[in-house]
C-alpha cells in the first residue's frame, strides 16, 4: 500500500473516530439533560431530587451541579461536599468518548506525519535531478 493511500485511510479513520466521539458525548448530554429535567420537575415527589435518590445520603441532598468535561451529575449535601449520582450516566460514556477522541487525534497526527514524509521524499527526488 502506498503512503498516499495509507495517509488517506488514516484521515478517514480520524474523521470517523471524531464523529463517533461527538456522538457519544451527545448521547451522554441527552442522559444529563434528562436528569436535569427530572431534578427541576417540582411536585409531590421532588424531595429528595429523583436522580439523587440512589445514594446513602439522599435525605441530605439540597441541590445538584452538572459537569461537562467530563460529563457528571453531582448531588450536593447540606454540610458541603457531595456525591455523583450513580444512575444518571451510563458508565461507558466518558471513557468511550475520550478514547475515540484520542484515537481520532492519533490517526490525524499519523496521517499528517505520513504526508510530510511523502512530501520530503518527493522534494529529495526533485533535488537529485
Amino acid at each position: 500500500m502506498s503512503v498516499r493511500k495509507l495517509a488517506s485511510r488514516l484521515r478517514g479513520v480520524a474523521a470517523l473516530a471524531g464523529a463517533l466521539a461527538v456522538a457519544m458525548y451527545v448521547w451522554g448530554l441527552l442522559h444529563l439533560l434528562g436528569a436535569v429535567l427530572e431534578a427541576e420537575d417540582g411536585g409531590a415527589g421532588s424531595a429528595p431530587l429523583p436522580p439523587c435518590r440512589s445514594g446513602d445520603q439522599a435525605a441530605q441532598v439540597v441541590d445538584y451541579s452538572v459537569g461537562f468535561l467530563p460529563l457528571s451529575f453531582e448531588c450536593e449535601l447540606k454540610g458541603g461536599g457531595g456525591y455523583e449520582a450513580a444512575d444518571v450516566l451510563p458508565g461507558y460514556v466518558n471513557p468511550v468518548a475520550v478514547g475515540l477522541a484520542l484515537a481520532g487525534v492519533g490517526c490525524a497526527v499519523a496521517s499528517g506525519y505520513l504526508t510530510e514524509l511523502r512530501l520530503r521524499a518527493g522534494a529529495r527526488e526533485g533535488e537529485g535531478r
